[in-house]
Formats: C-alpha cells, structure tokens, sequence
C-alpha cells in the first residue's frame, strides 16, 4: 500500500486521482457486485452531477483566492422559488422555471460579489452571514411548508429524468457545464484572469486587471450554476423543503480541494473538479450498499476525504516547489 500510495503522488494530480477513483470503484465492485449495475451506475452519475455542478461554481470563486459557502443555501432557496412557482403555474414551462432559477442563483451570487468587492469584506464572513440569511428566506417564501410532488407539474419533475442517448437530462446538464466551464477559463479573457486574479493579485493589479471585479464574477457564476442546480435538486427528489442540500457545501468544497483546486487561489482545473465529484459520489454511494452502519458512514467518509486531501496537499507542495526550483535554475 505505501508504494501504491507513492507511484499515486509521483503522478500528475489528475493522472493520480483518476487511478484512485478506479481502484475505489473496483474494490466497491468486489466487495458488493451490484453496485455497477446500470441502473445504480445511472443513479450514482445522477447524484453525482449536482455535486460536480456546484463543484465546479465553487472552483471559479476559489480560484480567486475567495470561498462561497452560500452556494447550498442558494440552491435551497432557488430551489424553493422555482417550486412554488411552478406550483401556481403549472402550465408556465419548463423555460421559465430554468430562467428564473439561474437569473435568482446569478443575483444572490452578485449580493455576495458585491459585498466581497465593495464592501471589502472576507468572502468567508460575507458568505457565512448569506448562508443564513438565505436559509432563512427559504422559511419566508415557503411559510416552513414543503412543496411535493403533487404539487409539482409532470414537466417539472420529469424534465431531469428525460433520456437522451440513454443518459439523463440532469447527467448531461452536468458535463455541459463542465464542458462550458472549461472552455471558459481556458479560451476566454476574463477566465484566463480569474487565474492571474489569484495567482497573484498584485501583479495582476499591474497588469490592468480588477482583482475585485474578478472575484465579484466568480461569484456570479457560482451563484448561476447554484440556482439552475437548486431546480435540478428539487426536481430530482421531487420535493422542495427548508432544509434541501443543508451541509452540502462542505461536500463542494472537498471536491474542489479533493481535485486540486488551491484555497491560496490561483490554481486548479476542471477535469480535478470532475473527479473529484465522482470519487466523493462513490463514497457516498457504496457506504450504504457495504453494510456501513448509518452512525459510522459520516465518520468513514471523513476520514476518506481527510486522506484524500492529505494527499492531494503532499502533490501540489512537492509541484510547487518544484516550479519554483525550475524558475530559480532558468534565472540568469
């Protein structure tokens, strides 16, 4: 185990997790077969989407050296609104529900951006208050009552579950953002600067580009993929109450850390993300089919993450340093 570990963190950090996320799946499938049946396969990958989606917002505000911890509660709420008003629309569509839902995610992500950039307070203190301040909104607009299936329109809660190449809507609305994303940061400007932004915020200053402006639409971004992710939520489980994906933001944030998106900013893609996503999904999928007792399966899965991380920090250090030696050698 020790040289497996080894020969793991000897390759890039995607390389790296991508093996690791193979070997937990196989050791999963030995010891409960079952588990990579198609229809458990399509349930996992299902699941696992919300959890890369907002993954992968959360990646944008981390990259500048920021942290959304609203990105659950801004799920919720949306998720919440697109309910009740579907609830009173019925015949609206599906158009409307998603407008609503990601132009709502897009302007609670603007409130914390604005905060972060005006303002100048920590995203860590700005995002804890929304956090509450949002879950508290739930239980204004909701009156604490949950909404269910029945009175959710067959639209509304099937739209996610329509097959398309035998995969879901909701499977396929997770790799379009992916996809979206990482054509984002890679070919647009203001992608490229939300790494510059991080990297070096100073030198970026220099460079002409707005750090704060930067982060503010970071956190925009965030906050769009979180509202379109609270529909998606909502509808999957057929159901919207005050307490949907409560937590969920300390799974996001593992996932980004887990993919090696750096917390000092600057560092990070989305293929990590992805896997990320998916070797978390699979934890949490195979600790039930294991016969893992519900009291310990958040303790298991904690200590998996916690080594996940440990690991992860080991890699970036040692490539940090390495590219640092590499630039102090190619200095004249």
């Amino acid at each position: 185990m020790p040289d497996l570990l080894a020969r793991l963190k000897a390759l890039p950090h995607e390389a790296g997790l991508g093996l690791l996320t193979l070997l937990l799946l196989a050791l999963v499938t030995i010891a409960f077969p079952r588990f990579v049946v198609i229809d458990n396969l399509k349930s996992l990958v299902d699941d696992t989407a919300l959890l890369i989606m907002l993954a992968v917002g959360e990646m944008f505000v981390l990259l500048t050296r920021g942290v959304d911890l609203s990105v659950a509660a801004n799920a919720a709420l949306t998720g919440m609104v697109v309910a009740l008003f579907n609830a009173g629309h019925p015949g609206a569509g599906i158009v409307p529900v998603l407008a609503i839902a990601i132009a709502m995610g897009a302007a609670l992500g603007l409130i914390n951006g604005l905060l972060v950039w005006k303002v100048r307070i920590p995203s860590i203190v700005v995002t804890l208050g929304t956090l509450s301040v949002f879950r508290g909104c739930v239980y204004v607009v909701s009156g604490g009552a949950w909404v269910n299936s029945g009175q959710m329109s067959p639209l509304f809660l099937g739209f996610v579950r329509i097959p398309v190449l035998g995969i879901s809507v909701l499977s396929w609305t997770g790799v379009i953002v992916a996809v979206l994303a990482y054509l984002f940061l890679k070919y647009a400007v203001a992608g490229r600067n939300l790494y510059a932004a991080g990297n070096n915020p100073n030198a970026a200053t220099y460079a002409g580009i707005d750090v704060g402006r930067m982060q503010c639409l970071a956190f925009v971004l965030s906050g769009a993929i979180a509202g379109l992710a609270g529909y998606l939520w909502v509808a999957r489980f057929a159901v919207a109450y005050t307490d949907v994906a409560s937590g969920f933001e300390l799974q996001v944030i593992a996932a980004c850390v887990i993919g090696g998106v750096s917390i000092t900013g600057g560092v990070g893609g989305v293929l990590g993300v992805v896997l990320g996503g998916l070797f978390l999904g699979i934890i949490k999928n195979a600790l039930p089919v294991v016969g893992i007792s519900p009291f310990f399966q958040m303790a298991v899965s904690g200590l998996v993450i916690t080594i996940a991380v440990i690991l992860n920090a080991g890699t970036y250090r040692k490539s940090h340093g390495r590219k640092i030696l590499e630039r102090a050698e190619a200095a004249p």
